[in-house]
């Protein structure tokens, strides 16, 4: 009985060692895999993590016809690294190609919806809102600034980009307007008078008020019936003469619409209420007197000196006289120049500059 015992107990020592080394081998094989596959899926990540879409910036132009700046933001759009986007309203049928434009960024840019827009009517922020709904269907787009047909970048993209970013509010130059009479009594209880409010059209706001103006349908309507510019005597040839200009109203849309609208919805707490765009209204230095009127400042090739540009970086504050109000200018918690760009600049202006480092657009 034993010796029949001793060859069957190696026989199956034999079966568990052959066992222990496919285990062996199959758990080898198995960990090879696994890191074998996590080697590829490394690999297949690292491309996708270099191509990451960062949020955008949606520069969004007014224009009447071109660009004729279109040269001076070619340089300045060569540093955005895909992080901007851009929509252009122009007159309805205008197309930027290669004949109106120089700049490849602004190729086939114009909205395909534009409107005919006359100054002072409401039909300056409908074209707004029309941008902002095209501008919208890019969830990149986190950031709408509004720029207009002689307005000039004052810094690098880079430099705009992390300092518009660096916050989680718009900016939008608001305050209250005590002084012009431009409200409209008739506008009340839709838009009483303590939401009534005045700026600068040049806003940049943060993709939740681009929201909010896009989806209005109450401001809107009011400011289409009831904020309208006075008759001035240029104007009369496209108007019935009035018999008494006095009584009219004087209001000018885009001054008022965003700031009203965002007022009216309790969201003052989420702007910083300011510009970042200049514009010069005070013309007593000037001698130029037909120069002035009802239009900032603009700027021709003699003043487009690095003198000039400086003058508008260095501005650190804005005084807003109806509120007592002093803003300083601020970013990422330290003290910064208030306007990123300016206007209004003629294309031999831009030229001068663009052939100068005042500008810093590199």
């Amino acid at each position: 009985m034993k010796r029949a015992t001793k060859p069957q107990f190696k026989w199956k020592r034999k079966a568990l060692a052959s066992v222990l080394i496919c285990l062996c081998f199959g758990t080898l094989v198995l960990l090879m895999h696994t890191h074998y596959s996590r080697i590829m899926t490394l690999a297949s990540i690292r491309p996708q993590m270099n191509t990451i879409q960062r949020p955008k910036i949606a520069f969004l132009f007014v224009a009447r016809n071109r660009l004729p700046l279109d040269m001076l933001w070619d340089v300045f759009f060569q540093g955005g690294d895909s992080k901007f986007s851009i929509y252009v309203h122009s007159r309805p049928g205008f197309l930027f190609n290669k004949v109106t434009t120089r700049s490849d960024f602004f190729l086939n840019r114009q909205v395909n919806d534009s409107i005919q827009v006359d100054w002072g009517e409401a039909t300056m922020i409908e074209a707004e809102r029309i941008l902002l709904k095209h501008a919208l269907e890019d969830p990149l787009n986190q950031r709408f600034a509004f720029v207009s047909d002689s307005c000039i970048p004052l810094y690098s993209f880079k430099y705009i980009y992390d300092y518009v970013m660096s916050t989680r509010t718009s900016f939008v130059d608001s305050f209250a307007d005590t002084k012009d009479g431009r409200y409209n009594p008739k506008m009340d209880p839709i838009i009483p008078v303590q939401n009534w409010r005045k700026g600068s059209q040049w806003a940049v706001l943060t993709r939740k008020h681009a929201e909010v103006i896009v989806k209005d349908n109450t401001v809107f309507p009011m400011f289409q019936l009831y904020c309208k510019r006075k008759s001035l005597p240029e104007f009369w040839r496209d108007r019935p003469v009035p018999a008494d200009t006095s009584k009219e109203h004087n209001c000018i849309p885009d001054e008022h619409y965003i700031q009203t609208l965002l007022a009216q919805e309790g969201l003052e707490g989420e702007i910083t209420r300011r510009s970042l765009t200049h514009s010069s209204w005070d013309l007593t230095s000037t001698r130029d007197r037909e120069r002035g009127g009802w239009h900032p400042m603009t700027y021709k090739y003699s003043d487009a000196t690095p003198m000039l540009i400086k003058s508008i970086k260095d501005v650190d504050n804005i005084y807003y006289e109806t509120e007592y109000r002093r803003e300083w200018c601020s970013s990422k918690g330290k003290p910064s120049p208030c306007f990123l760009f300016a206007r209004k600049f003629t294309r031999p202006a831009a030229l001068r500059l663009l052939n100068t480092t005042t500008l810093e657009l590199r």
